[in-house]
Formats: C-alpha cells, structure tokens, sequence
C-alpha cells in the first residue's frame, strides 16, 4: 500500500473520532451544512470523514475538507439573481387555474418562482387572477402561463397584450411547435440599453420546450420579418425592433421530459445535454451579451431526481404533477386523492382537447378513470368519419350514453351556444364543415372533463381528466410512511423545500461518495420531515 500522506496536504484531529464504518457514514450526508474533512486511517487505508476539529501537524491525513452546501445553492445562482428568488425551483403552471393564485402566493412569499395557470381559462379569470397576484405580491416575483393556441389566435393575441399591459414580468410560453407574433412582442416589449449601454430585458419570456428543433426557435434572434411586421403595427417601438436582433427570444428554457399535460415522453438524461449543447453552439453563434438558463423538468418527484437534474448542470429545476396534488392546487379534493394513489405506471398518454386535430396528446392519470380510453376511442371517430351523421348507430348510442349523457343533437347546441359568445367563426365554419362540427363537439368533452376534476363532478368521476407524469408515482413511493403521504398535509412549499432539502443530502452524499468515502446505499435517502 502507498503511503497515504503523500495525497494528503496536513493532518485532522478532533476529540471525536472520524466515521469509518458504514452504520456510522448512512447519515453522514444531511449534515451538509457542516464543513466535512476527508481522511485516512494509516494502518487500513480506509477513507473516512470528519466533523468539526481542525487541521494539526499530527492527527489522521487530511485528504481534503468539503465547506458547507446549502439547498439555496443547488442550480445557477445567477438565474435566483435574476429573478429573485431564494431557491433555483420553479413551480410549473399547470392548467385551468390548478397552479391557483393561492399555490402562486405561497411560493413565492418563500422564496420559489412559480406561474399561475392561465390556459383554459377567459380573458375575465386571468384578469382577475392577476388583480389578486398584483395586490398580495407587490414585492415578490411570480409569472402566468400563455399557451399556444392554434386553434384560438385571437385569444393567444388577448393574454399577451393583457400581460403587457399589466406588467406581468415572467411568462411560461407553453405547447409552441414555431414562433407567434404574440408570444415574440411580449418578449421584445421593454428592451432597452441602460446607462452603461448594456441590453436589459423588461419582460422574461420561460420558453417550456421538449425538442431541439423547437427550442432553437427561442434561441435565436426573432425572425426580422417578423420583427418588421410587429414596428408595422406599433407593438414594439423602434428601439425594440433594433435590439431584437441581438438577444434571442427566450432567455429561459424549461427542459419538459415525461411529465403530465403536453409532453413528448422524451428522457430528461438524453434531451437535457441535447439541448445544452444547443445552446453552447447559439451563444457562440451569436455571440450574446446575456446567459441563456436551462432548467429541468419532467419526472422530477423525488430528491434523487431533483439531484440529478441539477448535476447535468441544470440551472433550475420544474415541478408539476406533484405540486397539483398539494392542497393549494385548484384541483378538486377527489381528485387529489386519486394522485395520491397513483403509481409509476398509472399514467397514459390521450389526446388533446386544445390540439385534437393535430392529433396532439397528454400524460394523464389512469387509475380510477376511464378518460383515456374515452378521448382515444374520440379520436378514432373523427380520424374514421367525415362527419357525425356518418357515426354508425352503436357508436352513436355510446356516444350519447357514455359521453354527452344526451342526444348529440342537443350535445350539439350546447356546443353551437357556447362557441357563439366565444368565437362565432367557429360555427360559421362548422355550418359549412361538418368534420369541423364534429372536432368541436369532440372537443367540447376533451375540455370539459378537466373542469369536472376541478370542481369535483361526482357523477362524472368516470371521465376525468387530471394532467399527471410518472413523477406522481415516484413521489407517493418517496413519501409513503411519511407525514406527506396524506393529500390533507401536501403543502406546496413543504414539498418543494423537501425536495431541495433532500437533493442536497444527496449532492453531498455524491461529494463524498467521489473522494473515496465508501458511503452504504442507505446515505442516498432521505425521509420526508416538517421544515420551518
């Protein structure tokens, strides 16, 4: 054996001994607020660790000393700068208001960004949502989600003007397949030079991506044809128009793996370095003045995740699924309750009410729903048909049965009434296409069962629909025993402060697992416990 002193830099000694042994070294880890010192036993050689005590000239070999880590300092500093925060966690805005005001609020009065679910909902609900963000958070940062919405331009053109106008500083642009002309003016709208002549962005565009081909779209300056057409009809002013060639369209990339709602089922471990190599070959491209941030997303339900993310060099990370089980989510108790059940594999992809045609799908939950099978079964009607009077009869009666609880004709009206006071071109166009009546009659249970979720719909449990990914499951299986495992104690905060809590445990564990610790499987846990 070598002599240990010679890839030692001094001696450590302490009145208590260093942990050798394996039932001494499990719980090593949570101290990681501490400074550890790594050493070595000179008569077996062993690699152990020490706490507290100091460097001496006699004593065991001092390998090396780990200074203290904390879970603020998981991630890049630099986007918590950025945006204020205390920790690198966003909570993602899960749809029809399920990331509510009220998750919102607590998040980010402790310290952690969070966006307000805006799809799905009316002009007048987000307005309202942000009367009550505005007034409860005057200091603290916060966001709201603006979704692609082929179908609905005109609404996708409202709440980007409406978060313009209310000085909504951070939008999560989400389920974007190319650039719009909305979501790039909220990008560009408040581009300025400061007095040292440095580019400073009023508006921080979170552009939720899950391929490269996408992605690169946000990375790049906006197209100056479009940028042309925006000066043209005054929604950005000739200084905005000038600087967007010089910063790309997004400074903020939510990497989504396989999570709830829209999601290609992509792996974290494969499209996270893809995209980061994306982004070094842009910022060399275009050589930018500002840092691009990648966070993570997708699957993220436990601290090893957590940890995980962080150590492919993610920035921040996102959660979702599990935040929408936590009390302060806007989804309905029972379902809720169902979440808390779920495990990795009760999930299936169905398709999508805002995409249908496209024949774009979600993650949703599968256990205790038939929803799923429903939405396909939907689907294959309208891929099958060109119309509704081509459905065949038995097709039809379980239609009227299963689905509408009605007839279709009368399905129908009600579908007919509400797009009148919404979009009256949709009916005009459905008078003339009967494919299109049928998507939108379609399209009308796809929406509707998310609102039957939400408010708890009982005699529709059958047909909910609740966004969910596989981190659900890993999250029950993390907390079973725990006192998280009861939905009534899932509060938003205590899970994303456990989970940052617990990826620390676990970077550290890894810290000294690579010095030559022989760490026991068990140091790479951590039990969900009550934080201040």
């Amino acid at each position: 054996m070598s002599n240990p002193n010679h890839h030692s830099f001094g001696f450590w000694s302490h009145s208590e001994a260093p942990y050798f042994s394996p039932s001494r070294l499990r719980d090593i880890p949570t101290g990681f607020r501490e400074p550890m010192h790594i050493v070595q036993d000179v008569q077996t050689g062993a690699i152990g660790v020490g706490i507290g005590g100091q460097r001496s000239t006699a004593g065991y070999p001092l390998l090396a000393t780990l200074p203290p880590i904390y879970p603020e300092w998981l991630g890049d500093r630099g986007f918590a700068h950025r945006h204020g925060v205390r920790f690198n966690y966003v909570a993602g805005a899960m749809a029809n208001g399920i990331a509510s005001e009220r998750l919102v609020m607590e998040m980010a009065r402790n310290g952690f960004l969070s966006f307000f679910g805006a799809a799905g909902l009316s002009v007048e609900r987000v307005k309202s949502a942000l009367n009550e963000l505005e007034r409860s958070l005057p200091e603290q940062s916060w966001g709201a989600n603006l979704i692609h919405s082929p179908n609905e331009p005109d609404l996708e053109s409202e709440i980007a003007a409406l978060y313009i106008q209310r000085g909504v500083r951070r939008v999560s642009a989400a389920a974007y397949m190319k650039l719009t002309p909305y979501v790039v003016r909220y990008a560009l709208h408040g581009l300025h030079r400061d007095s040292s002549g440095a580019i400073q962005r009023k508006n921080h565009l979170f552009a939720k991506i899950s391929r490269p081909e996408v992605a690169i779209h946000f990375m790049r300056p906006a197209p100056q044809k479009m940028v042309q057409e925006l000066l043209r009809k005054g929604w950005i002013t000739d200084e905005e128009a000038r600087l967007a060639a010089l910063v790309p369209v997004a400074e903020q990339f939510s990497i989504e793996a396989d999570s709830g709602g829209h999601t290609d089922n992509q792996s974290l471990s494969a499209l996270f370095p893809t995209i980061s190599a994306l982004r070094t070959q842009v910022m060399q491209e275009h050589a930018y003045e500002r840092p691009i941030y990648l966070g993570a997303g997708g699957g993220l339900g436990t601290p090893e995740a957590i940890a995980g993310a962080f150590a492919m060099g993610a920035s921040y990370v996102l959660t979702g699924s599990v935040n929408q089980a936590c009390v302060e989510s806007g989804l309905h108790q029972k379902g809720k309750e169902m979440l808390a059940k779920a495990g990795l594999a009760d999930v299936e992809m169905a398709p999508a009410a805002d995409m249908f045609e496209l024949g774009v799908e979600v993650q949703v939950l599968k256990r205790g729903t038939m929803f799923a099978s429903r939405a396909k079964f939907l689907y294959r009607l309208y891929r099958q048909y060109k119309s509704l009077a081509d459905i065949s009869d038995t097709e039809r009666m379980r239609l009227e049965k299963e689905f509408f609880h009605q007839a279709l004709d009368e399905a129908w009206r009600s579908t007919e009434a509400y797009w009148q006071s919404r979009d009256p071109r949709e009916v005009a166009r459905a008078n003339r296409d009967p494919k299109h009546q049928m998507a939108l009659l379609f399209r009308s249970y796809l929406g509707q069962s998310s609102k039957w979720a939400i408010n708890g719909v009982h005699s529709r449990l059958m047909d909910y629909q609740i966004w969910c990914g596989p981190a659900m499951g890993a999250f029950n299986r993390w907390v079973k025993g725990s006192f998280l495992e009861a939905p009534s104690q899932r509060q938003v905060v205590q899970v994303a402060k456990n989970l940052m809590e617990g990826a620390a445990v676990i970077a550290r564990a890894q810290q000294l697992r690579s010095f030559g610790v022989a760490l026991p499987s068990e140091a790479f846990s951590y039990e969900p416990r009550p934080l201040s």
